[in-house]
Parts: C-alpha cells; sequence; structure tokens
C-alpha cells in the first residue's frame, strides 16, 4: 500500500468507514446509505453529496470499482486495495476499544 493512500484513508472517517464496509458486497450508493442507517440506528446519515463524493474519491484511488448497474444505479464493490484499507482501519479501532478498557 502507498504512503499517500495510509495517509489519506487511515484513521478514516466515519462516514468513509461505513461506505467500504458496506461495499464487502456490491452495492448501489442508496443501498449504502440505507444500510448504514440501520446499522447505526439512525445515528449516522449519509447526505447524497457526501456519498457521491466519497465513491468517486475512492474509485480514484482505486478503493473501490464500478462493477455493474442495477435499476440504472451503480454498484461498487471493494477492491483488495481497499479491503487492506479496510482491515487497518479495524484494526485501529479493535486497538481503541482494547485500550479504552484498560484500568489507568
Amino acid at each position: 500500500m502507498e504512503d499517500k493512500i495510509r495517509r489519506i484513508y487511515v484513521p478514516m472517517t466515519e462516514t468513509g468507514f461505513y461506505i467500504l464496509f458496506c461495499l464487502q458486497k456490491p452495492q448501489h450508493g442508496y443501498g449504502i446509505g440505507l444500510r448504514v442507517k440501520a446499522m447505526t440506528e439512525g445515528a449516522l446519515t449519509i447526505s447524497p453529496g457526501t456519498m457521491y463524493g466519497t465513491l468517486a474519491k475512492m474509485e480514484k484511488d482505486g478503493l473501490i470499482c464500478f462493477v455493474g448497474e442495477e435499476n440504472k444505479r451503480k454498484l461498487y464493490e471493494i477492491t483488495p486495495l481497499g479491503k487492506e484499507v479496510l482491515d487497518l482501519e479495524i484494526l485501529r479501532i479493535e486497538r481503541l476499544y482494547r485500550n479504552s478498557r484498560e484500568e489507568i
């Protein structure tokens, strides 16, 4: 993984994390938005501008790729590079959680 990609994406924003996490299976932006809202019990809602801007940036950076269309909606899926970035972020979050449970 390039240092540039690591600097840009790790640590990730909560929005970026959920988008990448949801793309472990092919999905379109609207479906991602619904899934994130359900996963977070409404605590996080991703606006269309943020969603499609983030998808475009992640596609340009090689973290996701276009895989087809469904009802005129573009479907995206995580790439091996995107999976590597997601795994790094999950490890970081797990470490934060573990550390927060330790006594000081």
